[in-house]
């Protein structure tokens, strides 16, 4: 009987190693992402007057237009006294929205409504394209709440929707702030042609590779109890 059982237990044993390395590397696919996620106050600090224009976390952006929307966005300062930000995040906390994201960061920069007046803040979260807009009170007589909701739902989405053109987008984004805060008549968003498509149903890779990955994992862990107990009890048969 002694036999018996250590030969059930070293059986079990050699089901485990099996699965746990798959275990492993499922856990690590579905949780793993959270631990990018951007809080607050992991954004470094930006106070009005500050020549911080561009804070990419996400890294979206190419030096280049980062330096050239910073450029625009400086004279927008230096000419105007209107201070624009653009702000990149990868994801959001669990429970967060990208508003009240951009809400909290721009209470954190600007906490009075002294500082906050001649300020626009502009964030995304690269994860799901979703934008947010904040201003001040001395902006919205240019900056309309219409055209700043234009700004994130329009100019940002237009380009992103064509296969995530985020230097696009930003620059974009930039010049039709820049001109209206400027005093310039608002150029509007961009024409975007309408396109008629078929979505199928078939589902993406992503999905039928995560779908079997599943079934796997259950079917090894029914395995790894079903064959020990089966196994015990032919023995003891």
């Amino acid at each position: 009987m002694k036999q018996l059982l250590n030969q059930v237990h070293n059986r079990i044993k050699y089901v485990v190693c099996l699965i746990l390395p798959l275990a492993l590397i499922i856990g690590t696919t579905f949780w793993a992402a959270p631990a990018l996620a951007t809080g607050v106050y992991q954004i470094p600090q930006v106070a009005a007057g500050d020549s911080t224009w561009v804070v990419d976390q996400a890294e979206v952006l190419s030096r280049v237009n980062e330096g050239k929307i910073s450029s625009e966005l400086e004279k927008l300062a230096a000419t105007t006294g209107n201070e624009v930000r653009f702000v990149t995040i990868r994801r959001l906390d669990y429970g967060e929205t990208i508003d009240s994201f951009a809400k909290q960061l721009f209470e954190k920069w600007f906490p009075t409504k002294e500082a906050q007046a001649n300020q626009t803040l502009l964030v995304i979260d690269s994860l799901t394209n979703n934008s947010a807009i904040c201003t001040g009170d001395n902006v919205k007589s240019r900056l309309t709440d219409d055209i700043a909701k234009s700004v994130v739902k329009e100019t940002m989405l237009a380009p992103l929707k064509e296969g995530e053109k985020y230097n696009q987008a930003f620059a974009d984004a930039s010049d039709r702030l820049v001109a209206v805060l400027s005093g310039n008549p608002d150029p509007g968003p961009p024409q975007i042609a309408t396109n008629v498509s078929v979505e199928g149903t078939f589902k993406k890779a992503e999905e039928t590779k995560t779908s079997n990955a599943t079934i796997w994992v259950i079917g090894l862990l029914l395995a790894a109890t079903v064959i020990p107990m089966a196994t015990y009890y032919l023995y003891v048969r």
